[in-house]
């Protein structure tokens, strides 16, 4: 007789997974693939996570970190979601490269607001973490030393600007809303004339999925983040959802990872992804909590997403040349 599994209750967040800036980074390099033929190249990866970049390497795409390491080529240089400072494309044009350009159109918005901010003569704060490839791109849209990196509450105390009445601030799209939240404050109250975006910098994609935890991970004994380890707003998930008051907080690539020892006796598990995730390893991780318990799926819906960015003109009139894409107002893949 089959030993009886034990009750469990999965809230599955809704929204999670792929955003539309994903999406469209993958869509740009899966259609570059069938237009132009492989190889075509990437500058860093599209998007972070190991699966959808293994995924695209099996079919034809290069990932190179910089463009001297692409041999002189007429096939497609992809620049990744994440944006990249100026000088790449000025570079690239220099090799005489055709690129595509697969930055987010929110992250594109954050680099308008630092050059206009900048137009304007305000000197410009970056909330964001030093390092990551979307404040490198940030801060490469203007020249060394233009754009002041803050990364906490404390950065804002030391902040010591050339003219305190003259400030304006962005974010990086993928923190923790609270976080960010809080170094805002900080900022208005040391500097009450700083401008700051006319719409919040941090992503829908990013606020919802956060907003989607806090609102489960409380009634849970485990959270599972499925994501990388170095996508931010993965990482800032599995924060939201410790803060929420979940005694285990995990951030997790895909289901081989989850240390079944380590979860101790649990009946309710919340599973999220973070935006680079695909779902396919969200189903990966149910199925594997589902052979060992008896689980009860329930998908908590906090938000519905229908937003939708168009790929580039270049590669969409190439693909419809090419009988890649169908022409029409929504150009849909072929076969």
């Amino acid at each position: 007789m089959s030993e009886q599994r034990p009750p469990l209750d999965i809230y599955l967040c809704a929204p999670r997974g792929f955003c539309a800036g994903v999406d469209r980074a993958i869509q740009i390099v899966e259609l570059a693939l069938a237009t132009y033929g492989a190889p075509v190249y990437v500058r860093h990866e599209i998007v972070h996570n190991k699966f959808v970049v293994e995924s695209l390497k099996a079919k034809g795409a290069v990932f190179v970190e910089e463009l001297d390491e692409i041999p002189q080529t007429k096939q497609p240089v992809i620049f990744s979601a994440h944006g990249v400072p100026k000088s790449v494309p000025e570079t690239a044009s220099a090799m005489n490269f055709f690129y595509l350009d697969a930055t987010c159109p929110l992250v594109s918005k954050v680099h308008k607001e630092a050059i206009l901010h900048d137009r304007r003569g305000h000197e410009i704060v970056l909330i964001g973490h030093a390092g990551h490839p979307e404040v490198i791109g940030t801060m490469g849209q203007l020249g060394d030393n233009v754009v002041k990196l803050i990364e906490t509450v404390e950065d804002v105390e030391a902040l010591e600007p050339r003219d305190p009445e003259n400030l304006a601030w962005i974010t990086q799209t993928t923190l923790s809303v609270d976080d960010t939240a809080d170094i805002v404050a900080a900022l208005k109250r040391r500097f009450p004339s700083i401008k700051g975006p006319n719409k919040d910098d941090i992503c829908y994609a990013t606020t919802n999925r956060q907003e989607a935890v806090k609102q489960t991970a409380p009634r849970s004994d485990v959270m599972i983040v499925v994501g990388a380890p170095n996508s931010s707003n993965s990482r800032r998930l599995r924060e939201v959802g410790e803060r929420a008051g979940c005694r285990h907080s995990l951030l997790l690539q895909r289901a081989s990872d989850i240390d079944w020892e380590s979860l101790g006796d649990i009946s309710s598990v919340t599973i999220t992804a973070g935006a680079s995730a695909p779902e396919i390893l969200v189903n990966e991780v149910i199925d594997a909590f589902s052979e060992r318990y008896d689980a009860k799926v329930e998908t908590v819906v906090t938000a519905n997403e229908d937003v939708i960015f168009n790929i580039p003109r270049e590669l969409r009139e190439a693909a419809i040349a090419a009988g890649v894409l169908e022409a029409g107002p929504k150009a849909e893949a072929v076969g």
